[in-house]
């Protein structure tokens, strides 16, 4: 069983936001406190990362243009700058226990991008998305992940 320890940190990620939090209670009732919050500042236009139509030479006939990699390369440089923030913050001691929350996508860009150091913190990890959720949703959605199994 993993326990939400008091002082466990939490960090709920998405490509483009980022929880840092860090429970201030004790892991039958979690508090989590909101230490900072980090978002991407990519563009944010809906038409840019949509596929489209050119005109080709010949008359009436159109051709699909490849979907923009703008939106895949802008999540994993936001990845890697919440990666390095937990890598300054764990080195420096800031935090004993690290739980990460987020798609299995996300969380498989995070861990090949922690130190050895820091993913030896790393007490839980939960692949879901929880960055648009209010608090009181995600310490319930914790309380169950990390309850031991009856």
């Amino acid at each position: 069983m993993v326990e939400l320890a008091q002082g466990t940190w939490v960090v709920i990620a998405d490509g483009e936001k980022a929880l840092f939090m860090e429970n201030i209670t004790d892991a039958e009732d979690p508090n989590l406190v909101v230490v900072s919050v980090e978002e991407s500042d990519g563009p944010r236009t809906k038409s840019s990362d949509r596929a489209g139509r050119r005109f080709d030479t010949a008359p009436h006939q159109k051709s699909a243009v490849e979907e923009s990699k703008w939106k895949a390369h802008a999540k994993s440089l936001f990845v890697q700058d919440v990666a390095n923030l937990l890598n300054r913050k764990g080195l420096k001691g800031a935090y004993k226990r690290l739980v990460l929350v987020a798609s299995p996508h996300v969380l498989g860009l995070l861990r090949r991008r922690l130190h050895s150091e820091v993913l030896g913190k790393v007490v839980a990890e939960v692949d879901k998305t929880l960055t648009n959720h209010p608090l009181h949703t995600v310490e319930q959605v914790l309380r169950q992940r990390l309850a031991p199994a009856t």
